[in-house]
């Protein structure tokens, strides 16, 4: 742990880098496509593509501490060792921006199975309602949750609290743009809990949205607005 005194001058991402499971993606492309995801005038059709690109690359950095084992492989001209997979990850997108994350991760990892959780947040308290649940078994597993936006941090801690309590053994969120204000609070109720995202934005306004973020992400998707 470092000194007090040289822990308080840190800027506000390491603190909560050093204090809490959080990986902010610095990769050049990332912040590419966060422009044209935060520019209003985007389209539909080109802000799903680049949730799509953005999402690949969030789930690659997730993917590096999956579990692996190794795996004899014939190549043209030997046999050599390999790597493969341990089987058991499920990814679970909280409804429904979560879906527009998904397919990158199907991807990458086509043996994952796909759990999903509805969670709506109520404008008057920003406290999340659970209205659908579909799980596969989760007992044991390595879990991940698909949620672009982390603001409050009250569904990513709700969708938690369901998995945990299945009997899920490790959890990770995986969002595009997440708040300071999110981050401790899902941390602070999920201290095992690791969060990937491609920003770390300023703070939340008084109506709970993130500054400088990028609108209501699923409106946004699916053309709703």
């Amino acid at each position: 742990m470092l000194p007090a005194d040289l822990y308080a001058r840190l800027p506000l991402l390491e603190r909560l880098e050093i204090e809490m499971g959080l990986t902010v993606i610095d990769h050049a492309l990332a912040g590419v496509v966060l422009t044209g995801l935060r520019d209003k005038t985007t389209p539909p059709a080109t802000f799903r593509h680049l949730t799509k690109t953005v999402s690949t690359i969030i789930a690659v950095e997730a993917a590096r501490t999956l579990p692996t084992h190794t795996v004899s492989v014939d190549t043209p001209l030997e046999l050599t060792s390999g790597k493969a997979l341990e089987v058991g990850l499920i990814t679970v997108p909280i409804l429904r921006a979560g879906l527009g994350m998904l397919e990158s991760v199907l991807d990458l990892i086509p043996e994952a199975r796909v759990g999903y959780l509805g969670l709506e947040r109520s404008e008057d308290t920003a406290e999340a309602g659970l209205y659908y649940s579909k799980l596969p078994d989760v007992f044991g597993k390595t879990v991940w949750m698909l949620d672009p936006m982390l603001a409050t941090g009250g569904s990513a801690s709700r969708a938690a609290s369901i998995l945990y309590h299945a009997g899920a053994r490790h959890v990770s969120l995986l969002c595009i743009v997440a708040a300071p204000e999110g981050v401790a609070f899902l941390t602070a109720n999920h201290p095992d809990l690791h969060i990937i995202t491609a920003s770390l934005d300023r703070e939340l306004n008084g109506k709970k949205y993130i500054l400088p973020g990028l609108g209501d992400f699923g409106d946004r998707l699916f053309g709703t607005t």
